[in-house]
């Protein structure tokens, strides 16, 4: 099986290239059941310590972030320039400045000092890194012991007709309709490919405790289109 192309510069100038309409299709592609995802996020990040220092990794646009502006101190990382300048307007416009920082750094090697978070977010991000394991293990190292982990990803619809329309919806609709709001040839092709092959409920839990995070657990969300796992540093 031919495997999915993610090295970082092409990840970085395809995330470019759509930026300025990456809401806007995000939203529409998932008759903004998203937003409602993102929301369940939100909900693991409850009880969280005193100081309450969260980082958002692979924050896009900020969407997230700005969300989880209100559980504590956010700072939000991504990759891509384009990116993080809607980000930084929204933060603004929001007046969320003393709450948030942006920050411009890669996944895989991240600009923080070990034990700095109670936790950690990802939204739609960890199936576009180019080394999983290691990503989660930086992961792992920026975490406080027993801090949160916490991935919101595409994932493998349980039903089986289900799971066949919407693999059809993937490869079929969502090409098209992306091509057609962003402009842009490939990415929304990408998309449907780097779903596919990521693992999917077990086999992201199986890496995250091979990489050593314990109390490991996801939750379908919309049937399985996504999960959410969970997962905790060990003490």
């Amino acid at each position: 099986m031919r495997l999915v192309d993610k090295q970082a510069i092409r990840i970085r100038e395809m995330f470019a290239s759509i930026a300025p309409r990456y809401d806007l299709l995000n939203h529409f592609l998932s008759m903004s059941i998203d937003q409602s995802w993102r929301r369940r996020l939100l909900d693991q990040l409850n009880g969280l310590g005193p100081s309450r220092r969260i980082l958002d990794v692979c924050t896009g646009t900020g969407d997230l972030a700005i969300e989880l502006s209100r559980k504590g101190k956010v700072i939000a990382v991504d990759f891509c320039h384009p990116m993080l300048v809607i980000a930084r307007d929204k933060v603004r416009s929001r007046k969320l400045a003393d709450k948030m920082r942006l920050a411009e750094g890669d996944a895989l090697c991240l600009p923080f000092l070990a034990d700095s978070f109670e936790a950690v977010t990802v939204a739609f991000g960890v199936r576009n890194l180019e080394n999983l394991p290691q990503g989660l293990r930086e992961f792992m190292r920026v975490l406080r012991p027993g801090g949160l982990l916490a991935i919101l990803e595409f994932s493998k619809p349980v039903v089986p007709v289900f799971r066949e329309l919407f693999q059809l919806y993937l490869k079929h609709i969502v090409p098209v309709i992306g091509r057609t709001i962003s402009r842009v040839n490939g990415p929304y092709r990408y998309l449907a490919e780097s779903v596919t092959e990521f693992p999917d409920q077990q086999g992201l839990r199986r890496v995250l405790e091979e990489c050593g995070f314990q109390r490991v657990k996801y939750t379908n969300l919309s049937g399985g289109i996504a999960a959410l796992h969970s997962a905790r540093k060990p003490m």
